[in-house]
């Protein structure tokens, strides 16, 4: 009888490889379990890489690489006592005049938890934001409908607002609000805006939950400091010189502050490259984290797989003996093995998928985490998988390979 091809011969023991998987249940359920939990956290890890990559993109988009956002106080040093109410009406004036570059300065306040009603619907605490003219077009913030606050409405203080999508939703449903008179706590204003949008967070909460209304009329009714601002919004015409545009913009609120050289600065420029740096920061720790996690729980289904294919050697000995005494080569029995090793770890690689992205919807529902689903996640997942199967099982394959035919009969093992 002619010796078996080469494709044969991997078809034959392809089909005796998974019949040992399928005889040994408990032992492949646990090697699949070991594999899986690694492959799992290796899936949430890469999946939750890319979607904070997306997520960084998305943020730099709306942030504007042509814009800063500037804080009176310095947040980096929080010094005890420092100052964090440090730019004025001059700033702003000056920057609008002399800083070469610029296109639009909108100084900001705040107020928070602030609660709004309309009719019997009502917002139990929102954000009121105070801004000057153009803040739609300052931060690259489509309105859905309506128009962006003006010149007049900060000059007369006047009782108008633009609304963000989520008080808009929670107030008006589906309706259009344009020309509703709505209540700001104890003071009524009529809407005349309605951003797009937006889906982000920033500051510790959602963006979309705000109101926007000239910042004279902020200061008046909720009887606000008026010399200071809190920050400043600035777009500058070319995006490709920001670094300097922010050296010299730091330049002149220094000499406006009268800083003295050393002395720190009593207020923050944050740019999208400030953004970008932050959250490589954040992605490199999580990467770290889950990188550790992913590489201690794949290695520890190694083990698992290596201990149990060990002790399976001795137990199938005597069919290792009998396959040896009709001629099946070492070569065959070590392939025989690794293909287990390979199919078990292929399993258990599936399993870890599936467990990885059901954990990464459950905290992308929680809003602890983005995570970003790509074919990448898939052949990566499946191929480390394997790679355990093939690493690990290798020994325990040449064990197999390497043992004397009569003393396998024997059940010597």
């Amino acid at each position: 009888m002619p010796a078996p091809s080469l494709p044969q011969l991997l078809l034959r023991l392809r089909d005796m490889a998974f019949s040992a998987v399928w005889a040994y249940k408990a032992r492949s359920f646990f090697v699949i379990l070991g594999v899986g939990f690694g492959v799992a956290s290796l899936t949430l890890i890469v999946t939750a890489v890319d979607g904070a990559e997306r997520k960084a993109m998305e943020i730099v988009e709306w942030f504007g690489p042509d814009a800063a956002l500037v804080f009176g106080g310095n947040i980096q040093k929080r010094a005890v006592g420092a100052r964090f109410m440090t730019l004025t009406q001059a700033d702003i004036q000056g920057i609008r005049q002399s800083l070469p570059g610029v296109t639009v300065v909108v100084p900001m306040r705040s107020k928070s938890e602030v609660p709004l009603k309309y009719q019997d619907a009502a917002v139990p605490a929102t954000l009121v934001v105070g801004a000057t003219e153009n803040y739609a077009e300052a931060w690259n913030w489509p309105l859905v409908e309506g128009r962006d606050l003006s010149e007049e409405d900060v000059t007369l203080a006047g009782r108008v607002a633009i609304l963000g999508d989520k008080p808009a939703r929670e107030l008006f449903g589906e309706e259009s609000p344009i020309g509703r008179t709505i209540l700001v706590d104890k003071f009524q204003v009529q809407v005349i805006g309605r951003l797009k949008y937006r889906g982000a967070s920033g500051g510790g909460g959602d963006v979309d939950d705000r109101i926007i209304i000239p910042i004279t009329t902020l200061t008046s009714r909720f009887n606000m400091e008026r010399k200071y601002y809190r920050a400043m919004r600035i777009k500058f015409l070319d995006a490709q010189r920001m670094s300097d545009h922010v050296e010299n913009l730091r330049s002149y609120l220094r000499m406006s502050h009268k800083l003295e050289p050393g002395q720190d600065d009593d207020f923050s420029i944050i740019t999208a490259d400030e953004v970008l740096k932050f959250l490589a920061v954040f992605k490199g720790g999580l990467v770290a984290f889950l990188g550790v996690t992913a590489a201690a729980a794949m290695t520890v289904g190694g083990f698992v797989l290596a201990n149990l294919f060990s002790i399976s050697v001795s137990e199938r000995s005597r069919e290792i003996g009998l396959k040896k005494a009709v001629g099946a080569t070492n070569q065959a029995i070590m392939l025989q093995f690794l293909m287990e090793a390979a199919i078990l770890t292929a399993i258990g690689g599936l399993v870890g998928l599936g467990l990885g992205l059901g954990l990464g919807q459950l905290l992308t529902r929680l809003g602890m985490l983005k995570i970003l689903f790509s074919w990448k996640v898939f052949f990566l997942s499946l191929s480390s998988a394997i790679a355990i199967g093939v690493v690990f099982g290798l020994k325990p394959a040449q064990q197999a390979a390497g043992l004397d035919p009569i003393a396998a009969l024997r059940g010597e093992g």
